[in-house]
Order: structure tokens, then sequence, then C-alpha cells
């Protein structure tokens, strides 16, 4: 089954946030990561120690959704602009139904990351609509436990 969720990018205030809406809505995180967990990249570069505190990855569960975020890293080539600060995030159950809408939703846009292999254990992509929409593709070839 596909699904359909909200991701929310900020610039450094990821926790503070979503330690609020856990305060609003209950529940409990069910992944929580930051940006100095990530092993190094190709070029052998870890995350620089002022970054490595912030939120790479936190999900909430909210009823039938999960809202997901993270903080913005330069770094890694991403400002948060008011505007550009969220996502749809689409996980699906099959690596090809992840390429299909991938493909699809992508036509005549900007992909920022192509489909591909990621060090925790999905296939994942992420790109601007020809509209101006972010979306992120995710499919969790490795779930996580």
């Amino acid at each position: 089954m596909t699904t359909v969720n909200t991701y929310l990018t900020f610039p450094g205030q990821c926790e503070e946030a979503f330690n609020f809406y856990k305060a609003a809505f209950g529940g409990e995180f069910t992944y929580i990561g930051r940006f100095g967990e990530m092993p190094p990249g190709e070029d052998g570069k870890g995350c620089p120690p002022a970054e490595a505190d912030k939120i790479m990855h936190v999900s909430l569960p909210i009823g039938n959704t999960v809202l997901m975020g993270s903080d913005s890293s330069e770094a890694f080539g991403h400002v948060t602009v008011m505007g550009n600060n969220f996502s749809i995030s689409i996980n699906t159950d099959s690596k090809e139904n992840a390429d299909r809408l991938f493909a699809a939703l992508s036509a005549g846009g900007q992909v920022t990351m192509p489909m591909e292999k990621t060090f925790w254990g999905a296939y994942f992509g992420m790109f601007t609509d020809k509209f101006k929409i972010n979306w992120m593709v995710n499919f969790d070839e490795e779930p996580m436990k």
C-alpha cells in the first residue's frame, strides 16, 4: 500500500517543533536520528561538528498518518526558505512502484536526489515537480526495527 505523509523542514528548530507537536498530539516518536549519526560520504567527509546534533529525520505517528521532519543542512546542500520547507513524502510497497511514481511525478521538474539505496536501508529519491512542489519517494528495502 502506498502512503502519503507531510514532511517539514526547519532551519535548526526541528527538535523543538516536534516536541511541541508531540505535546499537542500525544504519542511517541517512532524514529529520531541526527546528522552526526550518518556514515561518511564517498568522499570520506562526515558531518561538520556544528551540525551533528541537528535532526536528520524524525517521525511522529498521528492517527493514520505520520508527521515527518528534519533540520536543513547547508553542509548537505539544503537551505530552508519559508515556502520550500515542506515536502510530500510517499512510501511505496515496492521498488518498482517507487520508480514508477518518481518518474511520473518528476517529469518536467528537477531531480535533487535520484532514486538510490541509502545507508538507512531504503530506496529513496527527491525532486521538485514542474509545479514547484517538493516530493520524497521512499521504499523501505530493509524496514527499520
